[in-house]
């Protein structure tokens, strides 16, 4: 599993970069119009509903499944909780969404949660009764994993602002860090990742966030390209991820 999540994440944002898109948010609709209309179509909100919910409830269960030995198991246990309670929260009152998505997109980005969840909190669950990691982070990563997730929420909050309630047009963000990057959100998201695998301190939790990372990285990237060829005035000093560098 560790090989599986580091390659197919990693490969997808190889995907981004050379402009093969999951077809959700702004690019919800790109690619072949022929073989897109043959597909099962939902909206935005549903469909991130459906992509939440599986893994939400994995952290729920693991609360059950697994004995809470130590309070790391504990910590990753509510961590991953409260990071997709935050996802399914935003979804239902934060977003403002305005495309749809297509039902096997949604499939795979569910699974691939879930998959990553279940996953992730078994590991630790098989690591308990080895010695503890001789450098102890799990403190650092809930610092890091809570500035990821309020930065996060941060970032989504001034993105659901930018249009009225109706409107459908994409406007360039603005506020927080979107004068430096164009996906403060992902940055942020990255953040609370490196807390997650640095509470766990597992090799699954690392890959995962190694190859989150380089989807983001792709994702942002293309997003970036994105605004540059839709807005003439988008400044050209706006990165993608992050400030001054990428």
């Amino acid at each position: 599993m560790t090989v599986i999540s580091f390659t197919s994440s990693s490969s997808l944002g190889l995907s981004e970069l050379r402009g093969k898109h999951l077809h959700y948010s702004k690019f919800w609709n790109s690619g072949s119009k022929t073989s897109a209309a043959k597909k099962i179509k939902l909206s935005s909100r549903t469909g991130m509903l459906i992509a939440y919910n599986p893994a939400f409830l994995a952290g729920v269960a693991s609360f059950v499944l697994y004995p809470q030995e130590n309070i790391r198991i504990l910590l990753l246990c509510s961590a991953l909780t409260i990071h997709f309670f935050k996802r399914i929260f935003e979804v239902l009152f934060v977003h403002n969404y305005s495309g749809g998505m297509n039902f096997d997109v949604v499939l795979a980005i569910s699974l691939s949660y879930f998959l990553s969840t279940a996953t992730v909190t078994y590991a630790q669950y098989l690591a308990q009764g080895f010695p503890e990691p001789s450098v102890d982070l799990k403190y650092l990563g809930c610092l890091l994993f809570l500035i990821g997730i309020s930065g996060n929420f941060y970032h989504h909050y001034l993105l659901s602002k930018i249009r009225s309630k109706g409107d459908k047009d994409y406007k360039i963000p603005k506020g927080g860090l979107f004068g430096l990057v164009i996906c403060p959100h992902y940055l942020f998201e990255i953040v609370g990742f490196v807390g997650i695998s640095l509470i766990s301190q597992t090799l699954y939790a690392f890959s995962f966030t190694i190859g989150s990372a380089l989807y983001l990285i792709g994702r942002s990237c293309a997003t970036r390209r994105w605004y540059l060829s839709k807005f003439d005035h988008f400044p050209k000093n706006v990165k993608a991820l992050i400030p001054f560098v990428l």
